[in-house]
């Protein structure tokens, strides 16, 4: 089984995008595309032909580019079922626990909703490469527009529950502005500090911080962790849900 083949586009002002190839069958998916211009651009590049766009959510700088993209290439459109009269050109539509196939890889579809009720999430197993859109950043998590803490705390569950060795393929350049805010709640979390000074010296560069691992947010990310007694400790909610701690967690970042 071939893996797949992962390029990154930046787009608008701190959105990625991304392409990506499996070489057994030549399937070539992009994944959110917000604008046509740039993919349009990729593909000529690497000489590759788009079969697939692969939607997370609705929002527009998600999907901005579906239409023409369909038209210009052919492409099938995928993504959610609950919300496939927001998705626009939808072809196929996807539920939690669903297998996508894509030539000799797959993709377990996970619902997610949170940032909003109908975002799902895809997790290339064979890739160690999960597309999650806007539900987790490297260091955050989305802004919760349609959801509830709770929905977004068991999203986030389900991606925890996932191989350290997972790579996050966000949506989003977020992460230094997201860090500031982590040590602003973890302070004494001496991975947070280290993490943190690379992702300094990496954005001065100009170069991305993403993807991240797994591993990496679950050591650092403050809205994965909103089960650990450090963490609730320092929120003064020790004797509270997880939930709570999450939700007062995303409640000072929204105002950070």
């Amino acid at each position: 089984m071939s893996k797949l083949e992962i390029h990154q586009i930046p787009v608008l002002n701190d959105n990625y995008v991304y392409l990506f190839r499996e070489s057994d069958s030549g399937k070539v998916g992009v994944v959110d595309p917000a604008v046509t211009e740039p993919v349009l651009e990729k593909l000529a590049e690497l000489g590759w032909k788009l079969t697939h766009i692969i939607n997370t959510h609705h929002h527009g700088d998600h999907t901005g580019g579906n239409l023409a993209l369909k038209e210009k290439t052919g492409c099938t459109i995928v993504g959610a079922k609950k919300d496939a009269a927001r998705i626009p050109g939808i072809d196929i539509g996807l539920e939690d626990g669903d297998i996508f196939e894509f030539g000799s890889e797959t993709a377990r579809v996970f619902e997610v909703p949170g940032h909003t009720v109908g975002h799902i999430a895809y997790w290339f197993e064979n890739s160690d490469a999960l597309f999650c859109g806007d539900t987790l950043f490297a260091l955050g998590c989305g802004r919760l527009f349609e959801g509830t803490p709770q929905q977004m705390w068991h999203s986030l569950e389900k991606f925890r529950a996932l191989p350290d060795s997972t790579r996050v393929y966000c949506a989003h350049e977020y992460t230094e502005a997201n860090g500031r805010f982590a040590l602003s709640v973890e302070p004494d979390n001496a991975a947070l500090k280290e993490r943190f000074a690379e992702i300094v010296e990496l954005r001065k560069r100009k170069k991305p911080t993403v993807p991240s691992t797994l591993g990496e947010e679950k050591a650092t990310n403050p809205f994965l962790r909103a089960d650990q007694p450090s963490l609730a400790a320092e929120l003064h909610l020790s004797a509270h849900d997880p939930v709570e701690v999450f939700a007062e967690t995303r409640r000072r970042k929204d105002s950070f």
